[in-house]
């Protein structure tokens, strides 16, 4: 009798030490496929839904700047009506470059391609919004008085034009959707969602007038 309880008691041991070496091998199966998961789905997957287009040309904002005598207002400024200029026309660099200045390849691209032809640039507008939705600089940098920075970020001091990276899906900006998908932001520049500027409008309406922040909250105010 005793043998048969001493070998019912090795068979308990057996399966024990097997359930715990089956049960270590699931949890680090388990800790293998989340690490993975984790790199795929922050790393790679990011990688894969963006894609990157070179703008037309290099352009060197910090240079404009310092030529300029009005800083950013002179390429990009308010008209009578209010609206914003956007993005400069060739009419606006004709005076400057009607002649190359320079010895560059762009400038020379410029200058034939498109100064003596009168064509306009197909410049990759970074921070383009949807058909949708209506922005007001306006608003923004005259009536809140909000400075470029807060959006653009310090892109007057860049020398260079960066890549513009576009999301593969939904062919949006990546500086609309943000760099991080995780949707943490270091910088207020680093995206320019509609979760953005709710924060920012929220904030504002603690000291805005309220009928003011009544009007602005309508859908049609930001959204055709």
């Amino acid at each position: 009798m005793s043998t048969l309880n001493e070998k019912a008691k090795e068979g308990m041991d057996d399966g024990a030490v097997h359930s715990s070496g089956a049960g270590g091998f699931i949890i680090l199966f388990f800790i293998i496929g989340f690490a993975a998961s984790m790199v795929l789905g922050w790393v790679i997957f990011p990688k894969l839904l963006y894609s990157q287009k070179e703008q037309p040309l290099n352009f060197n904002h910090a240079l404009h700047v310092e030529e300029v005598g009005e800083g950013c207002e002179s390429c990009h400024y308010f008209r009578d009506d209010g609206s914003f200029s956007g993005i400069p026309k060739i009419e606006s660099c004709v005076d400057c470059h009607e002649e190359p200045m320079g010895d560059t390849e762009d400038e020379a691209i410029f200058v034939e391609q498109y100064i003596a032809k009168d064509r306009e640039v197909p410049w990759l507008v970074y921070s383009r919004q949807p058909d949708c939705v209506f922005f007001s600089h306006a608003a923004h940098v005259i009536g809140a008085e909000m400075e470029c920075v807060v959006c653009h970020g310090h892109i007057g001091e860049s020398e260079v034009s960066r890549p513009y990276e576009y999301n593969r899906i939904t062919n949006y900006s990546r500086d609309i959707w943000g760099k991080n998908i995780a949707g943490i932001k270091k910088n207020s520049w680093d995206r320019m969602k509609m979760d953005d500027c709710a924060a920012c409008h929220k904030e504002a309406g603690a000291i805005h007038d309220v009928s003011v922040q009544t009007e602005r909250g309508h859908c049609y105010v930001c959204h055709k």
